[in-house]
């Protein structure tokens, strides 16, 4: 699987299910994101509207054409 990286804004994130969509120019449709590929320690949540940098691959994920494999937020 090739990765490919980006920057992106958080449109919404569902802190009970843990996953949410991260949108930008590079992923048409938004990317689907999980909690786990958050980086930090104790408890990784993202905000809308938050800008992220981002890992992605290609992937058929609960409707969105691309998943994230890493995000780090953007200072």
């Amino acid at each position: 699987m090739d990765e490919s990286y980006s920057t992106g804004t958080v449109s919404y994130f569902d802190d009970a299910e843990g996953v949410g969509v991260i949108e930008s120019s590079d992923t048409p449709a938004g990317c689907w994101c999980h909690y786990s590929m958050i980086e930090g320690v104790g408890r990784r949540t993202l905000v809308a509207g938050e800008r992220v940098f981002f890992t992605f691959v290609r992937a058929d994920q609960d409707g969105h054409a691309f998943r994230a494999v890493r995000v780090r937020r953007a200072p």
